[in-house]
Parts: structure tokens; sequence; C-alpha cells
């Protein structure tokens, strides 16, 4: 089944600036996930952004945060955004079925609110090339569990020209001199 730009939301799980110096490959996550984030409002498609505990971790990086409004980040608690009441509330608020994740960390966080929407019913694509860990053996095998477990496994290009699904279409040319380079 491809991703639909009407049934998707994009949910950026926990990129945290006090966090980023210790993930596997940080920079390139934080460019994935803008480079998601800016499709996604250049389609239409809703953002909702995640802070793990931020009064203790602190907030989103100030390169995705400016992107979105404050509200559009829920602090939590829980590991799985499903399993955290107000993003889940969220969440279920969008009314879409398909969500596409990016995001830290690929083993905890992003694997865990994978498999919990994954139970939910909701159709649920991880962007390989926009999550990552510390360790990069942990997000391997993220990615591995949640293969086998009935997660679609994609990247940025793959969601790109689903939510873009036709070259007439007017953000399309955008979508070829902006991301596509």
């Amino acid at each position: 089944m491809l991703i639909n730009k009407e049934r998707s939301a994009l949910l950026v799980i926990d990129v945290q600036a006090k966090l980023l110096p210790g993930v596997y490959e940080s920079e390139d996550l934080v460019k994935g996930c803008r480079w998601l984030m800016e499709l996604a409002q250049l389609v239409g498609v809703p953002v909702l952004g995640s802070e793990q505990y931020p009064q203790g971790v602190g907030p989103t990086t100030d390169t995705l945060k400016e992107l979105l409004p404050a509200e559009d980040f829920i602090g939590k608690t829980y590991f799985s955004c499903a399993d955290s009441p107000e993003c889940s509330a969220r969440i279920d608020a969008m009314d879409r079925e398909e969500i596409v994740i990016c995001g830290m960390e690929a083993h905890a966080c992003v694997m865990q609110s994978a498999l919990r929407l994954l139970e939910q019913g909701k159709k649920v694509y991880v962007v390989a090339d926009a999550i990552s860990a510390r360790n990069p053996v942990d997000t391997e095998y993220a990615i591995a569990r949640m293969r086998e477990e009935g997660v679609k496994i994609v990247t940025r290009e793959m969601v790109g020209f689903e939510w873009m699904m036709r070259s007439d279409v007017p953000e399309f040319r955008d979508f070829s001199m902006k991301f596509l380079r």
C-alpha cells in the first residue's frame, strides 16, 4: 500500500538538542527530520512533535522547533507516544490512519511508538534515513524488529514521491527543486 498524504500524519519523536551530541550521525538525523517536516508542510500533512521529559532533557533542537508552533511539541514521560495520554490524544485528534515516524532513539521511543501505534490499528511507516540512536547497532536491530512486527520501513524519498503521487501537481516543482538535490 502506498502512503497517501490525505491519510497521513508525520510524528517527529524526541529530537532534543541536549541529547543530539551523543546520537550517531545526529546532523544527518536533524536534516532528515527537517526535510520531512518541510515536505509535510508543502503537501498539507499534519505534523506533531514529541519531547521526552522536556523538564529534564530540554526542548527539541531549534532547527526543528522553528518549523512548528510550540503547542505542537508534546512533552511525555512514556517512551511510546501512543502510551502518553497527551501525545496519544493529539495523534487521535489528527484523525489520520497512517503515521509516518522520524526521530530518536530508534530502539526506544521510535520503536515503542511504532509498535504501539501498529497495535492500535494504525498503518505505521518508519523513515530509515531519518531515525538514529546513540549506537548504530541499536538502529539496525530496531529496524529489523519493527519490520518483523509489520511496520513498514521506508526512506524520505519514498515518502516524498508517494505523497506527491504525480508529477503534474503544483507541489511537484517545489519538491523536485528543493527536496531532490
